[in-house]
């Protein structure tokens, strides 16, 4: 064979060995690669990037306890991205499928967060805010000494609060509009609900109102009574002052 055969022949050799390195195909992906570049991401704060990481991780099915760290860490993104949605059924899954875990005082706290944290006006809906005391509660009853506990009870006072305010918004809308029989109802359950709430005061003073409107001046005395007795601070018994005026000679009857 001469020279410039073997030259032609050590060429094609060289060129079939590229091609074969050119298309061999990677190594896959390990499960802790993923975690890895999953936290990376999270820590960037690009959260959609970590979500994709931290899936790719949870279907890989190579390591159980890895793709609970994932199941979590998925969680955990949604949550920071403000998608509290999300977050709350990732959060939710989590608590059905791992009851066990050591982290379910966390995932029940963030859970319950994530739920309060959806909470808007007090003209929208009020789904959220009725979740949350759910959930605040479930996890209090649960993990009274949590460390996580002080924030709930604070939360959920806030959340009995605004239901309270719901109340008072939906019976001062009914005694305006001259629905004086649902604006009592509204407003006497309301008192039952949420006793030492804050915002009772308004409760007490709009079911004064009603009361005195409908002809019952009596039960409207008696209330203005506990308004003033209960609250003595409040402004509204300023306002009240003014509905007792109405009251000297009157006779109780209930319309």
């Amino acid at each position: 064979m001469t020279t410039r055969a073997h030259a032609y022949l050590a060429v094609c050799l060289s060129l079939v060995l590229l091609a074969a390195c050119a298309t061999t195909t990677p190594p896959p992906k390990t499960a802790q690669a993923s975690f890895n570049d999953g936290e990376a991401a999270l820590a960037a704060h690009r959260y959609e990037a970590a979500i994709t990481e931290f899936k790719k991780v949870r279907e890989s099915y190579s390591s159980p306890e890895l793709s609970t760290q994932a199941e979590l860490k998925i969680a955990d993104a949604h949550f920071d991205n403000k998608a509290y949605i999300e977050a709350a059924a990732a959060y939710e899954d989590f608590k059905k499928l791992h009851p066990g875990n050591d982290k379910l005082p966390y995932v029940m706290y963030r859970l319950a967060l994530s739920h309060y944290k959806q909470i808007t006006g007090i003209d929208t809906d009020q789904t959220p805010v009725a979740n949350a005391v759910a959930k605040f509660e479930s996890f209090l009853n649960r993990y009274p000494d949590s460390p996580y506990a002080p924030d709930a009870r604070q939360k959920l006072a806030d959340c009995k609060v605004k239901q309270l305010e719901y109340e008072n918004y939906v019976g001062s809308f009914y005694l305006r509009t001259g629905k004086l029989g649902s604006a009592i109802k509204r407003l006497s359950e309301a008192l039952l609900r949420f006793p030492n709430v804050a915002k009772l005061d308004q409760t007490l003073f709009y079911l004064a109102k009603a009361y005195k409107e409908s002809g019952d001046k009596e039960q409207a005395r008696m209330i203005l009574k506990r308004l003033e007795t209960e609250f003595p601070q409040s402004p509204l018994n300023r306002e009240a002052a003014k509905l007792k005026l109405g009251f000297a000679g009157s006779t109780s009857q209930r319309g």
